[in-house]
Parts: structure tokens; C-alpha cells; sequence
């Protein structure tokens, strides 16, 4: 069965980091651009950051851009976001995701097909 398990989220101070996690199983995520995306309190789903299947090309949004980093491991089948000089603003619930087998990434959140549950991120003081 396909699928994307989120973790790592959890209670940050502003300034603070955090790394996050997705384990995918049944599918091999280097064959995959992959995508992470968030959705904050009030607001609606946000592109955060793709990968392309060899890690090739790397976007981020303006937003976080400078401060997270985005990473696969090809031999554990995972990915990573690396969240750096946490704002508050940063707080949402975070999504991994598997762009279509036959789609670039392209900043944006069109031609997702696969989601992980989410993995909740609060940064306060």
C-alpha cells in the first residue's frame, strides 16, 4: 500500500529548529518528485518546498526560503525538511506529499497524488 507517514513536528521556540520526516512505503521515492506543504491555523494549504526524484532541482517558497532545507535518502526512502530560525508564523500542520510520476516539480501544489496525515508544528514562546 502506498504511503506517507509524517513526524518530527512538535513544540519549537521562535529562532528554534526541528526536522521533519517522511517515511514512504510501497513506492520508491527516488522514482518520485515529492513535495512538502502546510496548512496554518485559519489559512489554507501552502506549497512549502519540491524535490526532484535525484534531488536535481530544489524550490522553496519565498517564505521560508534561506531557512528550511529539503533533502531525500534514497536508501532509508525518506524525506527530510530541515526548519531553521523558526517564526511563529511557521506554525501548521505539515504535509508531505508524492507529485505524479509523470509531472516536474513546479512550486506549486497541482498534480499531487499521494498525502501523508500531517505532522503538527507549534512555534511559541
Amino acid at each position: 500500500q502506498v504511503q506517507l507517514v509524517e513526524s518530527g513536528g512538535g513544540l519549537a521556540q521562535p529562532g528554534g529548529s526541528l526536522r521533519l520526516s517522511c517515511a514512504a512505503s510501497g513506492f520508491p521515492t527516488s522514482t518520485y518528485a515529492m513535495t512538502w506543504a502546510r496548512q496554518a491555523p485559519g489559512k489554507g494549504l501552502e506549497w512549502v518546498s519540491d524535490i526532484y526524484n535525484d534531488a536535481s532541482e530544489i524550490y522553496y517558497a519565498d517564505s521560508v526560503k534561506g531557512r528550511f532545507t529539503i533533502s531525500r535518502d534514497t536508501a532509508k526512502n525518506t524525506v527530510y525538511l530541515q526548519m531553521n530560525s523558526l517564526k511563529p508564523e511557521d506554525s501548521a500542520l505539515y504535509y508531505c506529499a508524492r507529485r505524479d510520476y509523470y509531472s516536474d516539480v513546479d512550486r506549486s501544489l497541482a498534480y499531487i497524488d499521494v498525502w501523508g496525515q500531517g505532522t503538527l508544528v507549534t512555534v511559541s514562546s
